[in-house]
């Protein structure tokens, strides 16, 4: 993952969700599976991530709000994102 690129059609969105009621939400580009570094580490619990403004949101827990929606919270960070369906060496997103 040694390519830094900030658009195309082979680079995640900057903003992207995996909650359908999300604005953010697109089922096309979650198919292709989009990985997640965050703060150096792959992470696989990823709700929400924005990488210009430099934050993901996960799962706190088993928690859920009153609708029965999961309670997540906002880390801050720096965060890259690539689609995993490219193999070995994918353009990276970063800010």
């Amino acid at each position: 993952m040694s390519e830094e690129t900030n658009s195309g059609p082979d680079v995640p969105p900057d903003h992207l969700a995996i909650n359908p009621r999300s604005p953010h939400f697109d089922a096309e580009k979650l198919q292709r599976g989009v990985g997640i570094r965050f703060k150096g580490v792959v992470r696989t619990n990823v709700e929400e991530y924005c990488i210009s403004e430099g934050w993901v949101r996960v799962q706190a827990g088993k928690t859920m709000d009153r609708k029965g929606q999961p309670l997540t919270i906002k880390l801050n960070g720096p965060v890259e994102a690539w689609y995993e369906d490219l193999g070995d060496n994918p353009p990276v997103a970063r800010a």
